[in-house]
């Protein structure tokens, strides 16, 4: 099978009773499908002994060397607000071309900021939750792994990060990376809890070039002026960096790339901005 058919599988309207029986065997627990939330290539279910658990499908294309226990190995990481991990289990699909793997966790303290789709409004976050935001992300900078950031399931390189900025905005700019840190990798408002904060889902967390993950909530708010802009002034240490402005514009890439939707409200604030840092980045 391709490794386009692999990916178009949508787990949204696949069977899931045999993987979901295969967890609960697997952990020794009983899931609550009733609740079962179904994302194109996740599953997540409360469990009879109320935790979470979180189960993914991956093909083994997109699983590299490092191997695809993020969460597992984020358990040791220390001062950053994040569900604690209790257990995992993985298993590969007798074809070799696909993986499963389920974690269970604590429940978060508090729902996702946005569960899904464009943040629109201002979500009114109380000035404990930019604490929150910025103690974790200072103390998960200092933290040391030799893993590496996996964004969208492609490990970080600078060559990644130069060949996405050029073939989405038809310039080349010096993409070198002065400073590398631990990046959650997938910041963004619905991986993170509110009122209460926390940071869920670190599958793909690892190094990578320092203000990735403040450029991911910073160009995910961008539909909300007056957010996008508290984000980047609590964050100004990384993205007043070159390397932060290097990484606003790898993320604006996202947005404003081949699969840009027209009627993304981050769009017209995306081409803005990209056009500055362009312009900053080459003046440098």
């Amino acid at each position: 099978m391709s490794v386009s058919t692999l990916m178009s599988i949508d787990l949204r309207s696949s069977p899931v009773d045999e993987v979901l029986g295969r967890v609960e065997r697997a952990l020794d627990t009983c899931l609550d499908r009733e609740g079962l939330v179904r994302k194109r290539r996740t599953l997540g279910a409360v469990s009879d002994r109320g935790t979470w658990v979180r189960i993914e499908r991956r093909i083994t294309a997109k699983i590299g060397a490092q191997g695809w226990n993020g969460a597992e190995c984020a358990a040791v990481l220390r001062d950053v607000a994040m569900p604690v991990w209790r257990a995992g289990a993985s298993w590969r699909e007798p074809s070799g071309e696909v993986m499963w793997r389920a974690d269970e966790m604590e429940l978060l303290p508090a729902l996702p900021v946005k569960p899904a789709g464009v943040l629109t409004a201002d979500p009114g976050l109380p000035e404990d939750w930019w604490a929150g935001l910025n103690s974790s992300l200072d103390a998960l900078a200092v933290q040391e792994t030799t893993r590496v950031a996996t964004p969208d399931t492609v490990m970080i390189s600078r060559r990644h990060v130069a060949e996405t900025v050029e073939a989405v905005f038809g310039v080349s700019v010096d993409a070198s990376i002065d400073q590398w840190a631990p990046a959650h990798a997938d910041f963004h408002w619905a991986n993170i809890t509110g009122p209460a904060f926390c940071v869920f889902d670190w599958e793909d967390w690892g190094m990578a070039p320092r203000g990735l993950d403040a450029a991911n909530l910073w160009s995910n708010s961008l539909a909300v002026p007056a957010l996008a802009e508290r984000v980047r002034r609590e964050r100004e240490r990384d993205l007043g960096s070159r390397d932060g402005k290097v990484m606003m514009l790898f993320c604006l890439a996202k947005i404003v790339g081949p699969h840009a939707h027209p009627d993304d409200p981050r769009l017209g604030p995306a081409r803005e901005d990209a056009a500055r840092l362009v312009a900053e980045l080459r003046r440098a």
